[in-house]
């Protein structure tokens, strides 16, 4: 499916990214609101703008200065669209230097968690208390609101915290309410949707189901569909979605790359065996991916291998189902992002996800991806609408390029075999705890190092082990968990003294951001 609009709804927002890493977090959060919202870059043209109709449009944050000749802005006309419009940090910089208003560099900047007390309350600020907790991180203030707006909120270093035009069209804050650091910012994201901008909620995954069972049969007609199956939830519910659509022309692959985790390709195959009756093919392509990675250790490059070898397998064994037209495959919102610098070129990208940038550049098939807009928590309900088994509905992610991409160096035979019998220990322990639904992942990963250490009297000389547990809502930001140290223990124990190769268990306590989840 192309990058469109794919939810055609009266509630839709738009979200003007200005290069921040994290601006997925404003649409999540307005998706949390019944209300769907996509990210265009902030030179959209008006004409697109007018086309579009939203009905409201979020400027967000970004690492700019507005007063640098070459930061990212909007044209004066987009305030002229009768369109709400609210300002994010650097989207309420450039809302105050576009229609006339102050912007210096602080004298103090602001960065986490500060007192801000609201002198007005208005629309914006409607329920609140007026001493209320937010997250900051700018180093830029407006020294003077422009003409029609009156600053509603301050704090000890931020006299204009929060800005409103008379009008009530226009709004801005200084702070981050898309953060859950800011405790009530889902609040003023609300009232910004609902009294400003005149929403009903109408995002539900129940009528995106139907929406995109639509799509897809009109993408389709009568041509067939292959769907990439790899047994998690996202390609379990790509398979799910495009089998309601068009059931008799639906083929699943699955292919066993070799570097799924201890037991995982038969267990993929009996789930699906049991559960769904679709027509699926298990390809065992171990030696075929373990080839194409020897000697690689750059992981951008082994995402590229992966992906690549990915779609000529495909195309390889689809032709036993004739003559196939399309390619189902579960990409999602946030691989879109994290794959691709979004809006001004001021994004960095953070990894090539191999089903986006890791694909070729030619291929024969057309893609279908259905859950390109969505979130791994709204898949889940997606899933859980469908009636999908639980086991596949909170199965933790797993990335596609497997545990190429958990071991950090090139993947050897020795080294994969490590790592399964260390990930297989590290589950077990978090079965037998309960404490699969608390942790969003958990799972090893091996740096290719070695240690000293002494065994039987001896010295060893063997691989670490990092142990990588963390809680998220959807996986955008995360904190290590703080697991009970009695199962640390054991967990040491267990794999040191159980994974020949290994002799000693590190575990990671970073949270995300500065970092990511996975390693690479």
């Amino acid at each position: 499916m192309k990058e469109k609009k794919l939810y055609k709804s009266r509630d839709f927002i738009v979200v003007l990214d200005f290069g921040a890493q994290y601006n997925q977090l404003i649409a999540r959060r307005v998706r949390e609101c019944n209300v769907y919202c996509e990210i265009l870059p902030p030179e959209t043209p008006l004409s697109k703008l007018r086309e579009i109709n939203p009905s409201g449009i979020i400027l967000s944050g970004g690492p700019a200065s507005v007063y640098y000749p070459d930061s990212p802005t909007v044209n004066k006309g987009l305030f002229r669209l009768g369109i709400p419009v609210l300002g994010i940090c650097y989207g309420m910089q450039l809302m105050a230097k576009v229609l006339g208003g102050e912007v210096i560099g602080a004298e103090k900047r602001e960065y986490g968690r500060t007192e801000m007390h609201v002198h007005k309350t208005g629309v914006l600020f409607e329920g609140l208390n007026p001493q209320l907790i937010c997250w900051m991180s700018h180093g830029d203030i407006v020294k003077s609101p422009p003409p029609g707006f009156d600053a509603v909120a301050s704090t000890i270093n931020t006299p204009v915290s929060a800005m409103s035009h008379r009008s009530g069209k226009f709004h801005a804050v200084q702070f981050h309410p898309e953060v859950v650091h800011t405790p009530w910012g889902i609040e003023i994201i609300r009232n910004f949707l609902y009294k400003v901008c005149g929403c009903e909620g109408t995002w539900t995954m129940g009528n995106y189901i139907d929406f995109i069972v639509k799509d897809i049969r009109r993408a389709v007609k009568n041509q067939k569909v292959v769907c990439a199956l790899s047994g998690g939830v996202d390609s379990a519910a790509t398979a799910a979605l495009v089998h309601r659509a068009v059931p008799k022309q639906l083929s699943c692959i699955f292919v066993d790359h070799g570097l799924l985790r201890a037991g995982e390709a038969e267990q993929v195959v009996r789930t699906f065996k049991h559960n769904f009756k679709m027509r699926l093919l298990h390809v065992d392509a171990r030696e075929r991916f373990l080839r194409k990675l020897k000697g690689v250790t750059d992981p951008e490059e082994k995402r590229r291998i992966i992906g690549n070898e990915f779609i000529r397998v495909f195309e390889e064994f689809s032709e036993q189902f004739g003559d196939v037209k399309f390619l189902a495959q579960g990409t999602l919102y946030p691989d879109v992002i994290e794959s691709m610098t979004v809006g001004t070129g001021k994004s960095a990208t953070i990894k090539t996800h191999h089903n986006v940038g890791g694909l070729p550049e030619r291929m024969r098939f057309q893609l279908i991806e259905p859950l390109r807009f969505l979130f791994k928590d709204e898949v889940r309900m997606l899933c859980e609408k469908m009636k999908m088994p639980e086991e596949i509905v909170w199965r933790q992610p797993f990335p596609g390029p497997g545990l190429a991409i958990r071991i950090i160096g090139e993947v050897t035979e020795e080294r994969l075999r490590i790592l399964k019998e260390a990930d297989a220990i590290i589950l077990e322990e978090f079965r037998n705890a309960n404490l699969m639904k608390e942790i969003w992942q958990a799972f090893a990963v091996l740096p290719a190092v070695r240690t000293v250490g002494v065994m039987g009297d001896q010295r060893s000389y063997d691989y670490p082990i990092v142990l990588r547990a963390v809680t998220s809502q959807d996986g955008m930001t995360a904190d290590w968990a703080k697991l009970p140290q009695e199962l640390l223990e054991r967990l040491s124990n267990r794999i040191v003294n159980e994974v020949e190769g290994v002799n000693r268990l590190l575990y990671d306590i970073s949270s995300k951001p500065p970092s990511t989840i996975e390693w690479e």
